[in-house]
Parts: structure tokens; C-alpha cells; sequence
């Protein structure tokens, strides 16, 4: 039985705009903030991080107007160089990549739960892999059923940035002052531009997850590009709005310390009671972005499981649902893992930043590709050559920034992903498609 093609524009965009806006915008910032003095300099973060973004989303956007294969980023990175390639990401992704950040929001939906039932740290893990267990049960039930889910989210998650934008410039006329730089007085330096450029990216990641279920999206080489042009977008105005809000409200030096700073914005305009209301907000958005990045991850290994990279028992999608239903008791299964276990820590702050030496490679895959004769696009990505060659540089930039930020792990993250390599060569390799 075939994948059911049941995903629209609109529930593209939402996933687009759920899986990016996590938790980070409504409770610390300060990744950003305490890097970058300036008002007028951290808008311009979030902007340009908001432009480099668009630039990956509309590779991907071409590549998917290319190639209308489930898998996404796994397929485009087989296609452009070597099936080995290909399944490096989908192994990584799999051990912790993917696995890790379910793990990982699981457990803050966890944490803010227990600012209203008191959890231990067994209740807690308790929490967070039962929430994994439900999605995934939502989607082992109809990508229907998981894509509308997360289309309600993202539409709560979206009046929930309206609202706290709207009480910010509403209510924020009381407030003395306006937009106060730091108190240090001191410029804008290139190191901490650089190091702010970094944490906003990181802010923006989850944008390629709407191609992993092309045979599920309807006219994929059409909606994808126009979902990830529009939920990129978005996503951009967003951030600057709620970072405009704050600054707006409160000096940079809060913003910078506040690890919940949603909730003292709260706390300021309306006094106590913040807390409370944020805790709802963050249950709320991380329960929308989990939805959809459940929903998006075990196609990647149904399609590894058909291309003879996994084991073929993984590629069988659900007579009745028409879901790839093993496939997500497998992401469910190693997600669980992480959390019981609480490795997903390590593993995934060790490995998360190999994900833009791939993306690196995704956009010099769409070079090569087109080079290539015979390959159909849809869709032409604009300025090209120099907009892929830009995000190439900015990935390896990145990737470049972590390895001498934190050398010791970074070299212990990319040989966990390079281990991938034997396990292809000896298991899986002769019968690769």
C-alpha cells in the first residue's frame, strides 16, 4: 500500500512554522542578547539569521521541486553524491540527531509540567516519553491526523506571539524607557556578532523537516517550495517581533539574564503571575513542535528501509492507516531510550552541530545536480550560483565555530556520525539501492 497523500500547503507552512518555533523565543534569548549590546544589533542578528535561513529553505525548495521521494535531505544528499552519504544523515539522525531533539523538547514539556504537578525526576522522564508515546500513537494513526494536529498547534502557537506582541506594545507605554542598550556601554565586537549569528541559527533549525514526507504532501515539487518560503518568513517576522517586544519593554540587560523572559515580561506589565502563564505557553508551543517533528522523522528511515539501508522490516507502510507505522515504533522506541536514560544530553550537544556540515553538502549537491543532464526542477532557486555558494560558506562557518568553541566534544560528535561508515560498508552497502 502506497503513502496517502493527504499534506497541503497549509499544513506544509504550519510544520514549517512548528517545528522551528520551539521554546527558545518565549524563554531565553539570552544566547543572543548577552552577545550583541545593542538593540539595533541583535534586531539585525535575528534578521540576517532569518536570511540565511531562507536561503537553506529555498535550496531545499529546489531539490524538492527536483526530487519528490520521501526522505528529504537523505535523498537529496544519496542522489547528488553516494548512498553512503545519505546514510550517514539518516544515521545520525536515528542515534541522536532527530531522536535527541524529540528527546530533548520532550523533556522541557516535562519540566514546565511540573510547575503544576510535582515531579520528581522519574516523573519527569515519565512525562516526556509519554508525550513521545502519544504523538507518536497520533501519527501511527494517519499523517491526516498528525498534520492537522500540528496545523492547530502552529495556529495556537502563532496567537500566542500575537498576543504577547500585542500586550508588550500595548501595555509597554508605562515603562519609563524604551529600547536601553547595555550598561557596559561597550560596541558591538566581531566575535560576539559571530557567536550571536550562531545561537539565532540554531534558534531557526527544523525548517528541512517538511521535506522528509514528499510522497505524503500533495504536488509536492509545488508545495513544499511555497511552504518553506512562506513558514521561513513567518517565522523571521515573528522572531523579530517578540525580540522587538522585549526590548521594547525591558532593558537589554534583563533580556540577556532572564532565562524565562516571556514570563518576566509578563511579571512586568501585569505583575505576578507570569510564571504560571508561561509555563502554559511553553507546554503548549513544545507540544506543537514535537507533533511535528515526529511526524517527520520516520520517513527518512521508511525510505532508508526501501532503499535496502535499514532493515527492509522498517519500510512497510500500514494497511489501514497507510503510515510507515514501524518506522515511527522505532523513532518512539529510541526517543524513549534517550530520555530514560538521559544520554540524549551529551549525544545530541556532541552531534547536533555535524547537521550543518550536511547542510553544507545539501546545497553543494543542488551545484553538482545541476551539472548533472537529465535532472528536472520546478523550481529554480534565485541569484544562482551565489545563493547556494553563501550558504555553503555560512555552514561551514558554523560548523567551523563549534569545532574551535568546544574541540574536545566536537571531535567526539562528528566520529560517532563517521562510525555510520563501517556499519553501511559491512551491513548494509552490497544491497543499497
Amino acid at each position: 500500500m502506497p503513502l496517502q497523500r493527504a499534506i497541503r500547503l497549509p499544513h506544509a507552512t504550519a510544520m514549517v512554522v512548528g517545528t522551528i518555533i520551539g521554546a527558545s523565543i518565549f524563554v531565553q534569548p539570552s544566547e543572543v542578547t548577552g552577545q550583541v549590546p545593542t538593540v539595533g544589533g541583535v534586531l539585525l542578528v535575528w534578521l540576517l539569521a532569518g536570511l540565511l535561513t531562507l536561503i537553506g529553505s529555498l535550496v531545499c525548495a529546489e531539490l524538492a521541486s527536483t526530487f519528490t521521494r520521501t526522505g528529504g535531505v537523505y535523498v537529496y544528499l544519496s542522489e547528488a553524491f553516494h548512498p553512503a552519504v545519505g546514510f550517514l544523515w539518516g544515521w545520525a539522525m536515528l542515534l541522536t540527531m532527530h531522536s535527541g531533539i524529540i528527546a530533548a523538547i520532550a523533556t522541557v514539556f516535562a519540566r514546565y509540567t511540573g510547575f503544576f504537578l510535582p515531579l520528581g525526576l522519574w516523573g519527569g522522564r515519565t512525562v516526556a516519553i509519554g508525550v513521545i508515546v502519544l504523538l507518536s500513537a497520533v501519527n501511527y494513526l494517519g499523517v491526516r491526523h498528525g498534520s492537522r494536529l500540528q496545523t492547530l498547534f502552529t495556529a495556537g502557537k502563532l496567537l500566542a506571539v500575537v498576543a504577547v506582541v500585542g500586550l508588550g506594545f500595548g501595555l509597554g507605554g508605562s515603562v519609563p524607557e524604551h529600547f536601553v542598550g547595555a550598561s557596559s556601554g561597550g560596541g558591538v565586537t566581531v566575535t560576539g556578532f559571530v557567536a550571536a549569528m550562531v545561537a539565532g541559527l540554531f534558534a531557526y533549525g527544523g525548517w528541512h523537516m517538511v521535506t522528509y514526507s514528499s510522497e505524503e504532501t500533495v504536488q509536492p515539487e509545488r508545495t513544499i517550495p511555497r511552504a518553506l518560503l512562506y513558514g521561513t518568513v513567518m517565522v523571521t517576522l515573528a522572531y523579530m517581533a517578540m525580540t522587538a517586544v522585549y526590548l521594547y519593554v525591558m532593558p537589554l540587560d534583563q533580556v540577556a539574564a532572564s532565562t524565562r523572559v516571556a514570563a518576566d515580561l509578563a511579571d512586568t506589565l501585569l505583575g505576578s503571575g507570569g510564571a504560571a502563564a508561561m509555563s502554559a505557553v511553553v507546554m503548549f508551543s513544545t507540544f506543537g513542535g514535537l507533533a511535528g517533528i515526529i511526524l517527520a522523522g520516520p520517513r527518512v528511515y521508511y525510505a532508508m528501509a526501501n532503499d535496502g539501508l535499514l532493515f527492509r522490516w522498517f519500510g512497510v507502510v500500514h494497511p489501514r492507516y497507510g503510515t510507515p507505522h514501524r518506522a515511527i515504533v522505532l523513532q518512539a522506541v529510541v526517543s524513549a531510550l534517550l530520555v530514560a536514560t538521559g544520554t540524549f544530553r551529551a549525544l545530541f550537544t556532541r552531534v547536533v552541530y555535524t547537521e550543518w556540515i550536511f547542510f553544507a553538502l545539501v546545497a553543494l549537491g543542488l551545484i553538482v545536480l545541476r551539472r548533472r543532464p537529465g535532472v528536472q526542477r520546478q523550481y529554480s532557486i534565485p541569484l544562482y550560483p551565489v545563493t547556494p555558494l553563501l550558504f555553503i560558506v555560512a555552514s561551514l562557518f558554523i560548523a567551523a565555530w563549534t569545532v574551535q568553541a568546544d574541540p574536545a566534544d566536537s571531535v567526539i560528535g562528528l566520529g560517532v556520525v563517521l562510525l555510520g561508515l563501517p556499519v553501511y560498508f559491512v551491513s548494509f552497502g552490497r544491497s543499497a539501492r
